[in-house]
């Protein structure tokens, strides 16, 4: 295990560097980065890139998340999640009048293309500071809505003392507690993220992913974890692929245009680039398109051999 993508079921109360950092010390090896931040209340699916493959990662965690969690309504905290104090609760009649219609009317309206508010508690910046410890300080955290995807939000069980389970697919970079929050302020009663557990990123499961301590047992023994491991040449990326004749692979490892057929895609759009042996040796973009034929030119942007 040297170059490739490792699935690890992450548990609750790590970071997602505190992750890194110990696959770091199992495998004995510095160079490994993440694909997605999880809260460190939140479990599940956390792709780690290993040596090589952290050149992918850029690509990788743009990839859509799907998640499953439960919904506390009646409290809003000041983290919009189980973390944080609370801020308003509302009375216990108007929360016990709530119908599972209602809450899954309610997100149905988030579904679609929204411009979502990061919550004042996370790590994204402004100037190199995290909102967070803007937070933390008491000061004002900018107002600055991004856009985001919600494939769906519905429920997966029936409101239970204003407890509901639910399942969220969306884009990156969707916050699910900021949904949360909104979706107890639209109900008029507040509402927080209780729990978390994201369940895939793109085509890769949860179900395929080994815990910490799983990993460590494996490695001790000698062997590699079968299904959370993924070899560097076989790492799925999400765009058209082509795969480049050994004139064209020389051209391609010196960072060389080169005229391909048969190519998915308009101009500017990303190209993974293999060699007849089924190795990845680049990734690039369509800088030309000839005709309709599926003829153009690709620029290779990151060369790997």
């Amino acid at each position: 295990m040297k170059d490739g993508l490792l699935l690890i079921d992450k548990e609750g109360g790590l970071t997602s560097h505190d992750v890194v950092q110990k696959v770091r010390r199992i495998l004995k090896q510095k160079k490994i980065g993440h694909c997605g931040t999880l809260d460190p209340d939140a479990t599940g699916l956390l792709l780690l890139t290993l040596g090589t493959a952290t050149r992918l990662t850029r690509f990788l965690i743009r990839a859509p998340k799907v998640y499953e969690g439960v919904l506390q309504l009646g409290v809003a905290t000041d983290t919009y999640d189980a973390s944080g104090q609370p801020v308003s609760t509302a009375p216990a009649e108007a929360v016990a009048a709530l119908t599972r219609e209602q809450v899954a009317a309610a997100m149905k309206s988030f579904e679609g293309d929204i411009a979502q508010k990061p919550p004042p508690y996370s790590a994204k910046k402004v100037n190199g500071v995290k909102f967070y410890e803007l937070a933390r300080r008491g000061e004002d955290v900018p107002d600055e809505p991004k856009d985001v995807t919600v494939y769906e939000l519905s429920p997966l069980s029936d409101l239970e003392n204003g407890s509901l389970r639910f399942r969220l697919a969306c884009s990156s970079g969707t916050y699910a507690r900021g949904l949360a929050h909104d979706l107890g302020a639209a109900l008029g009663v507040g509402g927080h993220l209780a729990a978390l557990r994201r369940t895939q990123i793109g085509s890769f499961t949860v179900e395929a992913a080994v815990n910490v301590a799983g990993l460590e047992e494996t490695v001790n023994a000698g062997q590699t974890p079968a299904t959370a491991w993924v070899p560097f040449d076989r790492i799925p990326l999400p765009f058209g692929e082509v795969t480049a004749d050994p004139q064209q692979e020389t051209r391609i490892t010196h960072g060389q245009t080169v005229l391909v057929r048969e190519l998915a895609g308009d101009e500017g759009d990303w190209v993974k680039l293999i060699n007849r042996r089924q190795e990845l040796i680049a990734v690039g973009t369509v800088v030309e398109r000839i005709g309709t034929a599926g003829v153009g030119i690709v620029q290779p942007r990151v060369v790997f051999r």
